[in-house]
């Protein structure tokens, strides 16, 4: 088994990534991928610690959004061609089951994380970086940006790490077809205008506007936001009835949270909500 693809698992009380930077603020984490030197290359170190940071934030109290971000001239480039790649050539099958499993993982955690998680795209963003931007609920990117789920390119299957199964939801099955099949790098314009980004910026307002979203989103009502995410995640798979019925009851729940009586409360007093006081 090859060091860091086992879960060791991580505190919620103490997240100390030695592989990416972290900091909080203001209820939003931060995570800021950090080798640009590498394009934000993934190792398996980082699949790990991603993986088991993702998890931790289900219950980290004091966090209540994430911006995922990279450094320098990319958000991530996927996997790193001589630290991963290269070294899982000649590899029991065990070993390989065990990497495409952690980085599924990864994915499956941020889509599990019912608190919005918002990414920031700055130039070059591939392979397992694109299903990483793909699994955040909301992402803007710069002008400048490109995207590629590239795993066809280098002669592998696109569905890798739940792409086939975010992109159809996110952009429909002819554009995804499309993007993972052939594996083609896009422009920002061209995502934003098929609904991959949500929103497209002048390069020098990425991260402000990133995180000027995410800050909005860590002032939300707290389980108003983590049932959405939980709706949004669940409701494909339902008939429409099933799915009335899911929200006829989940919304009733709702109704009974003190959030739901603040936004009243802040209407008739005309103030500002503060659904902060009912964590």
């Amino acid at each position: 088994m090859i060091r860091g693809m086992t879960a060791h698992g991580i505190s919620p009380d103490r997240i100390q990534p030695e592989h990416f930077h972290y900091e909080e603020a203001d209820g939003v984490a931060t995570i800021r991928l950090n080798r640009p030197d590498r394009l934000n290359a993934l190792t398996f170190d980082s699949y790990a610690e991603l993986r088991d940071t993702f998890a931790a934030l289900r219950t980290r109290d004091s966090v209540h959004s994430v911006l995922l971000i990279g450094s320098g001239r990319a958000f991530c480039s996927g996997g790193d061609v001589r630290d991963i790649i290269g070294r899982l050539f000649n590899v029991p099958d065990s070993t390989l089951v065990a990497f495409t499993r952690m980085t599924c993982d990864l994915i499956e955690n941020m889509r599990l994380l019912e608190k919005p998680i918002v990414a920031g795209l700055n130039g070059l963003t591939c392979g397992a970086g694109a299903v990483m931007a793909a699994a955040a609920d909301i992402r803007v990117a710069a002008k400048s940006a490109k995207i590629a789920f590239l795993f066809t390119q280098v002669g592998l299957c696109g569905a890798d790490m739940g792409a086939a199964w975010l992109l159809p939801r996110i952009v429909g099955l002819g554009h995804a077809s499309e993007l993972l099949m052939t594996g083609d790098f896009i422009t920002a314009e061209r995502a934003g205008e098929i609904g991959l980004y949500n929103h497209v910026v002048e390069d020098d307002a990425l991260e402000a506007r990133a995180m000027e979203l995410a800050q909005k989103l860590a002032k939300g009502p707290g389980m108003g936001l983590a049932v959405t995410k939980r709706m949004l995640n669940a409701e494909a798979h339902m008939s429409l009835r099933d799915a009335m019925q899911a929200e006829g009851w989940v919304q009733a729940e709702c109704m009974k949270h003190p959030d739901y009586r603040e936004a009243f409360e802040a209407f008739t007093e005309k103030r500002e909500k503060d659904f902060g006081k009912n964590r």
